[in-house]
């Protein structure tokens, strides 16, 4: 495995990996850790890449495969590369309000939100008393609303695979999660305010990635020894394995979709209890995925691509790529770039595992971190501290010919899982 720089027009390097496809790396001014590079050229020596991967700016270790990469494939997919988080991704919506028509007490802001949209870690419920913070205990209208547009096709599913009918499903629709899922309410450079949120197909999507993970690995139980990582067992291309996952994927990623639609509604809704003025959104709104798969048309194959924390970023197509919680997020406009599989980033990307974060930081460097922000400043977020991620300003620069920024964001209030 070496190293080697393009011409210099090219604003990517090449990982050249010995037996296998190359890697195109944005990274130009960005840190890789070496575990990184590793996992990427694993991945590049699958036999079924189609002509390179292409490694995005805020890429970082993952399982099996890295996150922050873009992975090409014909005739087989890897259930791990896409993940449990199936679906996720970031929704954003512009207003009519402006910064001055924003309450002097933002607490009351992020009370109001984190009352409407169930978030954080799901307690064990102790003689039936404990609520559940993850889940809807009585799911609203909208929920019931947009599960019924899901429910037929789930049930297709579920006769194909019984479990996944216990998963925890409709009342996880419209739920936020934990870990680096949030909403925030931002100020773009004009002074608008701007809603966004950030998560995907929570328990079901879960259930339905843990599933055919295991199942590609019993697929290949012959062939796991073979394989760099046993992370990257696959399913075949005209295997009932196969089907089974495209059409349960496919399902996640709707599932997902309709999750933050659900959530921007009652997100919206807890805003008007707290500002009366009357106002507009979705004036500009975005709703992409961050770690999916989907047939696309590429070098002049349709090829699957899975972005496994990377954004689409076709000519003219709108993404969101968000700093950290300290940190500025940006509306991207993307360029078409072929080389890239036409993506862009996720987000900034981490430096240090969760761990990591909570043995250097403390609560105290997290107050300093968010200053002027309203959000948690515990223990139960140090592993969110901004400094735990790239410089998303770098993470920018690298990736300046796959986008275009069009709004830059600020946030005001932030909440966490």
């Amino acid at each position: 495995m070496r190293r080697s720089t393009t011409m210099q027009q090219e604003p990517y390097d090449v990982l050249q990996v010995q037996g296998a496809h190359p890697v195109k790396m944005w990274t130009r001014g960005v840190p890789v850790e070496e575990e990184a590079r590793r996992q990427l050229a694993n991945t590049a020596r699958m036999p079924f890449i189609y002509k390179h991967l292409a490694a995005m700016p805020d890429v970082h270790l993952g399982k099996g495969s890295t996150i922050g990469s873009v992975i090409p494939t014909l005739g087989a997919v890897i259930p791990a590369a896409v993940g449990v988080d199936i679906g996720c991704g970031m929704m954003a919506a512009k207003t009519t309000l402006s910064a001055n028509d924003l309450p002097d007490n933002l607490g009351k802001l992020r009370s109001a939100i984190e009352q409407a949209v169930p978030h954080g870690m799901s307690p064990k419920a102790r003689g039936g008393k404990m609520r559940d913070k993850g889940s809807w205990d009585t799911p609203p209208h909208a929920v019931d609303q947009a599960w019924r547009a899901l429910k037929d096709e789930f049930d297709v599913i579920c006769q194909k695979t019984p479990k996944l009918r216990h998963s925890n499903n409709y009342k996880h629709l419209g739920t936020l999660g934990s870990g680096n899922h949030f909403i925030e309410v931002c100020l773009d450079e004009q002074g608008f305010v701007w809603f966004m949120l950030h998560s995907g197909s929570r328990g079901v999507g879960n259930a339905i990635g843990s599933h055919f993970i295991e199942v590609a690995k019993q697929d290949m139980r012959t062939h796991l020894a073979n394989l760099p990582d046993q992370d990257l067992a696959y399913l075949k291309e005209g295997t009932q394995h196969y089907d089974d996952y495209v059409e349960a994927v496919g399902w996640a990623q709707k599932f997902a979709r309709m999750n933050r639609e659900v959530m921007m509604q009652n997100l919206i809704a807890a805003v008007r209890t707290v500002i009366k003025k009357p106002f507009e959104t979705h004036v500009e709104a975005v709703n992409c995925h961050h770690n999916y798969v989907q047939k696309e048309h590429h070098f002049g194959k349709d090829v699957l691509v899975t972005r496994k924390g990377a954004v689409s970023a076709r000519a003219g197509e709108l993404g969101i790529i968000p700093g950290s919680m300290g940190a500025r997020s940006f509306i991207v406009r993307g360029k078409g770039n072929p080389e890239s599989f036409h993506s862009c980033s996720h987000g900034a990307g981490r430096t240090m595992s969760r761990t990591e974060a909570k043995r250097r930081y403390s609560v105290d460097d997290q107050v300093r971190a968010t200053a002027g922000v309203e959000c948690r400043k515990d223990e139960g977020v140090i592993d969110e501290i901004p400094m735990a991620y790239k410089d998303i300003d770098a993470v920018m620069a690298a990736q300046s010919d796959l986008v275009e920024v069009v709004h830059t964001l600020k946030q005001v209030v932030c909440v966490k899982g």
